[in-house]
């Protein structure tokens, strides 16, 4: 195996959790929490005075498009809280796309429990609105204060005023929906509203209060829609209004591109069963898992979704763990046998360069940390009394940094900038009169 080819085979084992593809997290927002004025309005039934609207958002690569939201025999779908969930008596929704935009100014109706793909609002004109993190939104509000009614007792001012600093932006100035020139098509649904009825007894209607939707057969479809924002890529899933703690688990189907072919793709939140096709994702259950999700450290995990301090304890050092090796680094915790050098063989390196020991070489010199993020510093035990030049090459041999000490100092200390270089493998050359060694180094 060719040098290129380990570095090739480094990154693998840093990059595991790219296992995850096109979903890159999913953000649970809490978009309001409602006060003692909300809880007045009886036009929307009973809302407690500091239940929490959340949103939920899927964070896909920029170029994919969700196409679906489902349960299956082996994928549960489950929305719970330990309360139940609120939905607006009057003229609350399933599903947001049945909303007419007009209807958010009244009362409670804007803090309804409901599931979507993206729209938010039925199609005005050209446009169709669409959920947005109040982060990104920056296209005002018609949502709150000045534009609500007031409620069932017409409350002046208007109710959703709410400002806790938990919630970020108000209502008031971001009301987490924008506009694009797109309306998916083809929505199909099934094991939210009964087939013939049309009625909702789910925790998405109001009809029977209820603190958990939990389903094995269900989907949620349409032809496929991004982000508001294309780079950002988040498509609003669900808005869910409790009183209590939420959890959920669901699944998705992505559409992406696939060595330039358009190809379906299931993520799923559970994985005691994977069939061909479907990739598992800790992102996909809440509240999130967490411990170490860092890919440096041994103790990497790819099941968790967020990182827990403490967790990440052994950072991981690769290297060559065989003692009979010239370079063989008693440092190491993974071994990387590709690594390691051997008088007439040491792959397409030159084990002069690898190996200076075999020379006769008469000093020493460490680098800290290893790896690093910003800087290393270098420290050489000469002996000898001469001008120390270091040298620092990429994992492509391209020269990054170099310098030689204006004096002939036996101990020097040197501190080398590797703020501006990009995250990879790295090797520094230490050359002290015709004496050199060698030492590899990594930059997250």
């Amino acid at each position: 195996m060719n040098f290129n080819r380990i570095i090739v085979l480094f990154f693998s084992i840093l990059s595991f959790n790219s296992m995850f593809a096109q979903l890159e997290k999913v953000i649970v927002e809490k978009y309001y929490i409602s006060d003692d004025h909300d809880s007045t309005d009886t036009f929307g039934g009973t809302l407690k005075s500091g239940s929490t609207t959340y949103r939920i958002y899927v964070d896909l690569k920029s170029g994919s498009k969700l196409i679906k939201m489902y349960a299956d025999a082996n994928h549960k779908v489950e929305f719970a809280s330990t309360e139940v969930f609120f939905n607006h008596l009057a003229d609350g929704q399933s599903f947001a796309k049945d909303f007419i935009k007009n209807r958010y100014l009244e009362s409670t109706i804007a803090l309804d429990t409901w599931l979507t793909l993206g729209q938010t609002a039925k199609k005005q004109s050209n446009k169709t609105y669409y959920g947005i993190l109040k982060n990104q939104d920056v296209d005002g509000s018609f949502i709150g204060g000045v534009n609500n009614d007031g409620g069932s007792q017409l409350i002046a001012g208007g109710l959703l005023i709410n400002n806790d600093p938990m919630i970020g932006s108000p209502l008031t100035l971001a009301d987490g929906m924008d506009t694009m020139n797109f309306t998916p098509d083809s929505w199909l649904d099934n094991g939210v509203k009964d087939f013939f009825s049309g009625n909702d007894s789910t925790i998405f209607g109001s009809l029977v209060p209820s603190n958990v939707f939990s389903s094995n057969d269900f989907y949620l479809q349409n032809s496929g829609v991004t982000g508001v924002v294309p780079d950002s890529n988040q498509i609003l899933v669900a808005q869910l209004t409790t009183f209590g703690e939420l959890s959920f688990e669901f699944n998705i189907e992505v559409l992406e591109l696939i060595d330039g072919v358009p190809t379906l793709v299931k993520y799923v939140a559970n994985d005691s069963i994977l069939a061909n096709g479907e990739i598992f994702s800790p992102f996909l259950k809440y509240p999130f898992d967490c411990g170490c999700n860092d890919a440096n450290y041994l103790e990497y995990d790819p099941s968790f979704a967020c990182l827990a301090p403490g967790s990440c304890i052994t950072p991981i050092v690769l290297g060559c763990m065989d003692p009979m090796s010239c370079n063989y680094d008693p440092n190491a915790n993974v071994s990387v046998t590709e690594l390691c050098c051997y008088p007439g063989s040491c792959g397409d390196r030159d084990i002069a360069v690898v190996c200076p020991s075999l020379m006769g070489d008469k000093f020493d010199f460490e680098i800290a940390p290893n790896p690093t993020n910003d800087f290393i510093t270098l420290n050489v035990n000469s002996g000898l009394e001469s001008k120390i030049t270091y040298i620092v090459y990429n994992s492509f041999g391209v020269i990054i940094t170099q310098k030689e000490t204006a004096s002939n100092d036996l101990l020097v200390n040197e501190k080398i900038d590797m703020t501006n270089a990009n995250a990879g493998l790295y090797l520094i050359k230490v050359v002290v009169g015709n004496q050199f060694q060698t030492k590899l180094f990594m930059k997250n």
